[in-house]
């Protein structure tokens, strides 16, 4: 994930480097900044860790299904089993927060799995928010920004958060983080200009939840105002990306009322959001942004953690669909939303350069 340089900073090292060793205070023989600093390279996607580690988790931590990292509640898991993170919606569309695991059936390809680990907590999540910074969104960021907040104030307080912001290229303006004033100067680095590479931000943000997160549970929370016109990444692969075993939850906001093709957009939205269980938003007005955000962390907040261990080994690699099954003879008919599938093993390769 690309980090802002800052050029004036390092001029103002080199000329301190070269003045002491003038001066004689540094050794003749001691090494001095090369006075050439690299190009920019195109950002690339966060590298990835191997297949069934858990960042940030010790190696024996497949012994301690569940266990607190310095007050923080941490989920550990076994390494063949699957985590599956559910909201349960009844027939009113109003979230059900009251059953059992006796409740639920899990399928992967259609095949009945053995429930092993159940959860319903408020358990803290590891977040990005992501930000188109593209020209189209320069009157909009004020609203957005003040509704990322309230999303964040309305979340457990011990969730960790990063701030991405994007345009052609992406930037990762603050890094993991619970405090509200950093959160917020990460937001207002705006530079409205340029495209929209949608995907290769989302992608790299997955990457980046997966490498340097601490906690389990992964959420990306998105908003752009168009369609991708910049990404090397196709909206197919980034999708794959976030399938990837122990993938994010993408929750999306499409502010397109202006977009000249809405349909690209919205499927776009839909599509990421979708498969990774979580919901795309299409507001008519941007003063709707806010009680979007704010239901989002409400929902984050509701929902069950599933596992199981699938009866065909993870090591046999390849996409596994999934699905669940709630049901309560008090609230009528229960619809779950969770991921559609993930891919077992190795990820699928990025196509980003």
């Amino acid at each position: 994930m690309r980090r802002r340089n800052n050029v004036a900073r390092l001029f103002f090292l080199l000329l301190t480097t070269l003045f002491l060793a003038g001066a004689g205070f540094l050794n003749a023989t001691a090494p001095v900044a090369s006075s050439q600093s690299p190009a920019p390279a195109k950002p690339q996607s966060a590298p990835q860790s191997a297949p069934g580690a858990s960042p940030g988790v010790p190696g024996n931590s497949a012994q301690n299904p569940d266990s607190t990292d310095n007050g923080i509640f941490v989920f550990r898991k076994q390494v063949e089993e699957v985590v599956l993170h559910a909201t349960v919606i009844d027939d009113k569309q109003h979230i059900v927060t009251n059953l059992d695991k006796s409740d639920f059936s899990v399928f992967e390809d259609g095949h009945p799995q053995t429930i092993t680990s159940f959860r319903h907590e408020d358990i803290p999540v590891a977040m990005c928010i992501v930000v188109d910074n593209s020209g189209s969104m320069r009157e909009k960021r004020q609203k957005v920004n003040a509704a990322a907040l309230n999303l964040v104030r309305s979340s457990n307080p011990d969730d960790e958060v990063c701030v991405v912001n994007f345009n052609d290229e992406y930037y990762l303006d603050q890094d993991f983080t619970s405090n509200i004033k950093k959160l917020k100067e990460g937001l207002e680095r705006i530079e409205a200009r340029g495209g929209t590479a949608l995907y290769d931000a989302v992608t790299a943000t997955a990457g980046h939840l997966k490498t340097d997160a601490k906690l389990e549970k992964k959420v990306i929370f998105v908003v752009t105002d168009g369609e991708d016109n910049e990404s090397q990444e196709t909206l197919e692969k980034a999708v794959q990306r976030l399938q990837g075993e122990g993938g994010p939850t993408v929750y999306s906001i499409g502010i397109l009322e202006k977009e000249e093709h809405p349909k690209h957009a919205k499927r776009a939205l839909q599509l990421m959001s979708e498969r990774t269980g979580g919901i795309a938003f299409f507001p008519q007005t941007l003063d709707e942004v806010d009680a979007i955000s704010r239901a989002v962390a409400h929902d984050i907040r509701s929902q069950y953690t599933i596992g199981y261990k699938p009866t065909t080994p993870k090591t046999q690699g390849g996409y596994r669909q999934v699905k669940v099954d709630a049901r309560s003879h008090s609230r009528g008919k229960l619809t779950v939303r969770t991921k559609s599938g993930y891919y077992a093993g190795t990820e699928p390769a990025s196509g980003a350069q």
